[in-house]
């Protein structure tokens, strides 16, 4: 038996529905899915404006190319492929990334796990959204998403010791955020 999803449909119904192009089937799946969309936005976007568009982006994505999801995989996941990649191609066209740096020994201590359990999500994330977009994008990448640094360095054309050294500055400037709150 199909898992319900929302207001009477299956996520087959849903498929189904979108890719014959039905308004109703876009609606239902926009609305059951964005607000987890929206938080993967946030977490790649400079602003919460910029998460919108993102969001926006990424749905036009998943509506043009439904027809090309196989069920190999989980639904759910496939859209959140398109929501990360998507949000990956927002930070090539807004950023320039001649300014990163190699740092070849980059140190840090690990973000204090004490600190972080007394942290809200809510909390966390905001400290994650200040960080630089670069920054940002990698910690997320790799933290969150689990990419590893070669992927990561293909995903945003640059080298993997820019990768490892982004997000070794990103979990020392977190870990100074925390510090700083406590």
């Amino acid at each position: 038996m199909a898992e319900v999803l929302t207001l009477g449909y299956t996520q087959e119904d849903l498929i189904k529905g979108c890719v014959a192009g039905r308004r109703d089937a876009q609606e239902v799946l926009y609305r059951y899915y964005s607000p987890k969309m929206f938080g993967i936005c946030l977490r790649y976007a400079n602003n919460y404006h910029s998460g919108e568009d993102i969001l926006q982006e990424g749905f036009i994505k998943v509506f043009n190319n439904i027809d090309k999801f196989r069920g190999d995989g989980s639904f759910e996941g496939w859209i959140k492929r398109i929501f990360i990649n998507t949000a990956i191609e927002h930070y090539r066209k807004s950023t320039n990334h001649t300014g990163h740096s190699e740092l070849e020994k980059a140190s840090f201590r690990q973000i204090d796990e004490v600190a972080v359990e007394n942290l809200a999500t809510q909390d966390l994330l905001k400290l994650i959204q200040k960080l630089s977009s670069g920054y940002r994008t990698i910690f997320n990448l790799y933290i969150i998403e689990g990419f590893t640094h070669k992927e990561i360095a293909e995903k945003l054309n640059i080298s993997e010791g820019t990768s490892k050294s982004q997000l070794a500055r990103a979990r020392a400037i977190l870990q100074k955020m925390i510090k700083n709150l406590e």
